[in-house]
């Protein structure tokens, strides 16, 4: 079982602790055996963890700077909101992440949900339905410009009349789909994934939700297996109050072919980059014997 080491907690306080602070983090990360770090791409703290005000930083600057940091690990936003920056821009910052990173980027891509910051600063934010067409749009635009079709797309809310993309990504990135809806989400993921990142925290459910998947998968002539799985769905548990009750937990995820979670400090604790060292010398390794 790997570890992905999703980063949320942006210290209130002095803002020039924010950067040395992401960065020891991600460091720690990779030293202790995370193989993926990401950022929620969020321009508030969402609400329901910490009061909007306080920091946050925005996700593609953060993970261009983390690649000068790290050497080894995946970096990614969990997930990309859809809405925030049209698909050419998005294939263009990803593409330029993989390139300066050595081959290291992950594009994360869901349908976007956080209202209040999208009308604070003059974002259109479309009804669901609406989204969700712009997300399929977008994943068919940065497959074309991962691809020797440099010619037009035209799409519904879309219109390219080039999709030039130089220089290529050294690695393909592959492409992460969060959520877990039945018709769309799921559906998305089957289409067009190489990794889905289900948020539910409950086992039979998570059945339920791979069972949906592999229906997808066939009505559209995919092996199930081409599409990985992973979970956020114990990204708020505290693997540290109870290790061995976690662990199992973690082993009925495994057992249903779930090969990463996605662990990481809370808004909120005092020693985000403790927390993240304490993963990978008490909690990574147990983990890592695990499949």
């Amino acid at each position: 079982m790997e570890v992905g080491l999703h980063f949320i907690d942006f210290l209130p306080g002095d803002p020039a602790r924010l950067g040395p602070t992401l960065a020891d983090a991600a460091k720690a990360a990779e030293q202790g055996g995370a193989t993926l770090f990401t950022l929620a791409d969020h321009l508030f703290q969402m609400e329901q963890l910490a009061p909007a005000q306080n920091p946050f930083l925005e996700g593609y600057t953060s993970l261009g700077f983390l690649a000068a940091q790290t050497t080894t690990i995946d970096l990614a936003l969990l997930v990309t909101g859809v809405t925030y920056r049209y698909p050419g821009l998005l294939a263009k910052a990803v593409t330029t992440l993989d390139v300066l990173s050595q081959g290291r980027s992950v594009l994360g891509l869901g349908a976007a949900w956080y209202e209040r910051e999208h009308t604070a600063l003059g974002i259109p934010y479309p009804p669901l339905s609406t989204r969700f067409e712009m997300l399929e749009e977008t994943l068919q635009i940065c497959r074309q410009m991962w691809s020797a079709d440099d010619g037009p797309y035209t799409g519904t809310h879309y219109r390219l009349n080039e999709t030039i993309c130089e220089p290529q990504p050294i690695r393909r990135p592959p492409i992460l789909i969060g959520g877990d809806g039945e018709k769309k989400t799921l559906r998305l993921v089957a289409q067009y994934a190489d990794i889905w990142n289900s948020m539910s925290n409950d086992v039979a459910e998570l059945q339920h939700k791979i069972e949906v998947l592999n229906r997808h998968c066939d009505a559209v002539g995919r092996d199930p297996g081409e599409v990985r799985k992973t979970s956020g769905g114990l990204a708020g548990a505290d693997p540290f109050d109870d290790t061995d009750e976690f662990l199992k937990t973690v082993e009925r995820y495994a057992a249903l072919g779930v090969d990463m979670i996605n662990l990481g400090p809370m808004p909120g604790n005092p020693d985000p980059v403790g927390f993240v060292r304490r993963l990978g010398d008490d909690v990574i390794p147990r983990l890592a014997e695990m499949g």
